[in-house]
């Protein structure tokens, strides 16, 4: 049996089924292994872990804490209470968007891999080129913000890097736009986003795109990038101090466990937090070079549960509510047996988005694709609800195909 516990309550005798950090590097070489010394158990602790399964049929049990399917269980409650929100209505449909969207995110590579370039040659950052693109994210974001985010969740390993600052920068923008905050602050926030991982141009290609674990030492040579990235956008005209927060603290953790200036709580920024939530959810959604991304919708409940400990767990309610319990391009199973992708979030509820339906799991056939509004009832478009998110990879479906249908 599978129980997640708290890493407090290891003791020698336990077996480690998986140690639940999947934004963090472990001092281990792999996820499952027993307990033998208290080392190891104080190795787990220091490395900032905090959730921990453990399989009591290979190790000592911990009579009192919840098994794995409970704790999800519990997970999936607490977010039902998130479930209603208001949204800003998109001003085209997604079909309208997706185009000049595509665009917008060539645009925007481009200029991360030019200004990564620059700074391994010691060149100043051209804030000219950079802004323009800022300025398009932003307009797409308040066109249709779906489109966009979508694209992004797309990614290789080779064009990871870039795209990664992309992606930040634009979940960045979309959740400033959905808290509410000032046409300026969203534009600085959006900048530091784009250059958050410039300090990443000086770490070796060897390092950024090991295969397997980084050593300790490959781990430090990596933790530097943060500074690195900060002295070199501190010599740039005009940038903000946002852009420089962001920059130099998104690794720092709420907890006190980050790095490079161990901040905690209210000590960090309110942008560099904000960033920290984005860079965590971007990466461990996204295929890497040592590990497989997972849906949105899984990233978003171990985000949630992460942040009792390592994220402000107000700003990450927000953000959860800004993306949807199921974001755009999330592939879910309806209670009448058809998978569908999201295809668009609803004004009011998180758990009613628009689904594009095109296979029948029961009769196993593809079917007509059609728009499925869940907010709707039966007879009117609707008359359905989700029973869970599942895997891409299960159906091989490609997403991007179902998204745009209007």
């Amino acid at each position: 049996m599978l129980k997640k516990i708290d890493a407090s309550e290891l003791k020698i005798g336990m077996f480690v089924h998986d140690l639940d950090c999947g934004w963090a590097d472990h001092p281990f070489l792999r996820n499952r292994f027993a307990l033998t010394a208290e080392t190891e158990i104080s190795r787990i602790r220091d490395a900032g872990i905090r959730g921990v399964v453990i399989d009591c049929g290979k190790g000592l049990d911990a009579s009192n804490s919840p098994t794995l399917h409970e704790a999800a269980a519990a997970t999936e409650a607490e977010l039902a209470t998130l479930a209603a929100r208001p949204a800003s209505p998109m001003r085209v449909t997604m079909s309208e968007e997706i185009g000049k969207a595509a665009a917008i995110r060539r645009q925007a590579a481009d200029v991360v891999r030019s200004v990564m370039a620059d700074a391994r040659l010691g060149k100043a950052v051209e804030l000219d080129n950079v802004s323009p693109v800022v300025e398009n994210i932003t307009a797409s974001i308040l066109r249709n913000p779906g489109a966009l985010m979508g694209l992004l969740r797309i990614k290789t390993k080779d064009d990871y890097t870039f795209l990664h600052s992309v992606s930040v920068c634009t979940l960045l923008v979309a959740f400033c736009r959905s808290r509410g905050l000032p046409a300026d602050s969203t534009y600085e926030a959006g900048m530091g986003g784009l250059l958050h991982d410039t300090g990443k141009a000086f770490v070796p290609d060897a390092i950024l795109n090991k295969q397997g674990r980084l050593t300790e030492d490959e781990f430090a040579v990596m933790r530097r990038h943060p500074r690195d990235g900060y002295e070199v956008l501190v010599k740039t005209p005009q940038i903000g101090a946002i852009p420089l927060d962001i920059t130099l603290h998104h690794h720092e953790r709420h907890d006190g466990s980050g790095y490079p200036d161990r901040l905690a709580g209210d000590g960090i920024g309110e942008f560099a937090q904000m960033a920290s939530i984005v860079d965590v959810y971007d990466a461990i959604t996204s295929d890497r070079c040592y590990h497989k991304g997972m849906s949105a919708a899984e990233a978003l409940r171990k985000i949630f549960e992460w942040s009792k400990f390592h994220f402000n767990p107000t700003l990450t309610q927000e953000f959860i509510r800004c993306i949807g319990i199921y974001p755009v391009g999330t592939l879910v199973l309806l209670e009448s047996g058809r998978l569908g992708v999201v295809s668009e979030q609803h004004d009011s509820s998180l758990l009613t988005p628009k689904v594009n339906v095109f296979f029948s799991t029961r009769s196993k056939l593809y079917i007509r694709p059609e728009i499925v509004d869940l907010a709707r009832p039966l007879g009117f478009g609707g008359g359905d609800r989700i029973v869970s998110h599942e895997s891409t990879e299960t159906w091989n479906v490609d997403p991007l195909k179902f998204i745009a249908i209007s």
